[in-house]
C-alpha cells in the first residue's frame, strides 16, 4: 500500500467558497446590539483590587441608568440590564411595527471580605461602576499575661 500526497492548487474554488464563508460570518449572524451600539451577547467587564475595595467597570454603552439591575443574594452579585424599543411607521398603504429587546446578565461571586452593605453603583459616559469595599478585618485582642 502507497502513501499518495495530493497538492490542491491555491486558487481553488472550494477554497476560495471557505474564505468567502469565514470571512462573512459576522453578516450571517449578527450581534445584538443597544441603540445601534453593537454587542456582542455579553458585555465587556474590568474587575480591579486596590487595598480597601473591588471595582467592577461594566462597558455598556446607550442604556440609561434605569436600565440596570443590581442585586446581592448571599454572596452573589448580579448585574442584568435590559431594554426594550418599538417604532411604527405608518402611511396610507401599510403600517410598519418593529421591536427590539436585548438583555444581558452577569454574575459575580464575591470574597467573604466585601461589605454587602456599603456597595455603591454609577453609570457614566456608558460604564457601570461598581464599588465593593472590603470589611474592615478584626485582629484578634493581643493581651500579655503576667506570670506569677
Amino acid at each position: 500500500m502507497k502513501l499518495v500526497r495530493f497538492n490542491q492548487p491555491a486558487n481553488s474554488f472550494l477554497n476560495s467558497e471557505f474564505n468567502h464563508l469565514f470571512n462573512h460570518l459576522d453578516t450571517m449572524f449578527p450581534t445584538k446590539s443597544f441603540n445601534n451600539v453593537t454587542y456582542n451577547n455579553i458585555p465587556a467587564v474590568n474587575v480591579k483590587e486596590s487595598e480597601n475595595a473591588f471595582a467592577i467597570e461594566v462597558a455598556a454603552p446607550g442604556l440609561k441608568k434605569e436600565d440596570f439591575k443590581i442585586s446581592l443574594h448571599e454572596n452573589r452579585l448580579t448585574i442584568s440590564a435590559k431594554q426594550e424599543e418599538s417604532s411604527a411607521e405608518k402611511t396610507d398603504k401599510y403600517t410598519r411595527q418593529e421591536f427590539n429587546y436585548t438583555s444581558f446578565q452577569r454574575t459575580f461571586t464575591l470574597p467573604k471580605n466585601v461589605d454587602g452593605e456599603k456597595i455603591e453603583a454609577t453609570y457614566t459616559d456608558g460604564i457601570l461602576h461598581v464599588g465593593l469595599p472590603k470589611k474592615e478585618e478584626l485582629k484578634p485582642a493581643v493581651k500579655e499575661i503576667a506570670v506569677a
